[in-house]
């Protein structure tokens, strides 16, 4: 990835910074601190001034930090990313820096405070999340690849979808081939048949799976650091009318909201789109969470679709359309894929199929 795509990012955050008249800004979340200077290790902070961008971190990361940090000066210290600062003496005094106030430890503010008595810090959230909730086009190349992988192995385990095959067997052949393929798994995958079903993060357990069973199966890969999220639910070798008629509302539950996603349109009417048709059939109730987020750096990113959000599409946010309905005892059925907004329509990216799939 080339140095411009970083000095973009940090040029843009110096704009928004500007606008409230801070000197800079201080980033220690790391999903943030490799969006800004590209460091992807687990141990590093970067200021972000109008004069001048720094990096920071330990001597186990001197080689990575040589290899990945861009836009930013490096600075090799210990383990206390604010000391090396201080001794270099890249923070003078009466500057006005922002923090990641929901981000950083009480301990960590103490310490900020105590070094830089003089400094007037000012918590802000969201400000970097924000900026990366709009994709530039080497995100979009990596998220691209990353659904590829995902529907790639989606086929890879259908045949094991059978009488007799457990959930961790499933979850254990996902993890290996997004591996194999990319970065790893997006998130620990969710294989849940039958009754598991009803639980929308269930765990994969020795669970064989049983004639009958719906199967939710919620896994991703990731690749170069960013996440897909797709989720089908196929059903074991026989579907009952029960079967297809709670399966035909999440699909057109799902549909509503990709027709209705586009730039401009709020988050909470996209979330309406898919619940309000499933309230109208009578399980509103049985749908228990959002319909989707963003995805990124993070799997679970900036803005999301529910109810209570206020936030607003934007051309190039990626987001996830996942309604589900859940039945305790029994199952559940949920649909996810991964979308472009554009300006008047949204990109669906996965290929698996959401047609009601009968495994024999």
């Amino acid at each position: 990835m080339t140095d411009s795509f970083f000095t973009r990012r940090q040029d843009i955050l110096k704009t928004r910074l500007a606008k409230d008249n801070l000197d800079g800004m201080l980033i220690t979340h790391l999903p943030n601190v490799r969006y800004i200077c590209g460091f992807s290790g687990s141990a590093g902070s970067c200021l972000v001034t109008q004069s001048g961008n720094y990096f920071f971190s330990d001597g186990r990361y001197t080689e990575q930090a040589r290899q990945e940090v861009k836009g930013c000066e490096i600075h090799i210290g210990t383990h206390n990313h604010f000391e090396t600062a201080k001794n270099n003496g890249i923070i003078p005094n009466g500057m006005s820096l922002a923090f990641e106030k929901d981000r950083v430890a009480v301990s960590q503010y103490e310490t900020m405070q105590n070094l830089f008595p003089d400094t007037s810090w000012e918590g802000i959230s969201m400000i970097v999340e924000n900026i990366a909730a709009v994709k530039d086009d080497m995100e979009l190349e990596a998220l691209r690849t990353a659904v590829e992988i995902t529907d790639k192995a989606y086929d890879q385990i259908l045949p094991m979808l059978k009488p007799g095959t457990t959930e961790k067997q499933v979850a254990t052949s996902l993890s290996s081939f997004y591996m194999e393929h990319g970065d790893g798994e997006a998130y620990p995958a969710i294989v849940a048949g039958g009754p598991n079903g009803a639980l929308p993060h269930a765990q994969p357990s020795d669970r064989s799976f049983e004639k009958g069973d719906f199967i939710v199966i919620d896994a991703a890969a990731k690749y170069a650091g960013y996440h897909a999220d797709m989720t089908r639910t196929p059903v074991v070798e026989e579907a009952t009318d029960r079967h297809r008629d709670m399966y035909a509302i999440v699909k057109e539950s799902q549909q509503r909201g990709l027709d209705a996603a586009k730039a401009g349109v709020s988050c909470k009417d996209v979330d309406s789109a898919c619940r309000d048709y499933i309230e109208d059939q009578g399980f509103g109730e049985y749908f228990i969470h959002g319909t989707g987020h963003g995805i990124g750096l993070e799997i679970h990113t900036w803005p999301r679709f529910s109810q209570l959000s206020e936030e607003v599409l934007k051309k190039n946010n990626v987001m996830t359309i996942e309604p589900g309905i859940y039945f305790s005892g029994w199952g559940g059925i949920r649909i996810e894929d991964d979308v472009i907004i554009h300006e008047d329509n949204c990109e669906v990216m996965n290929t698996t199929t959401k047609e009601l799939m009968i495994l024999s």
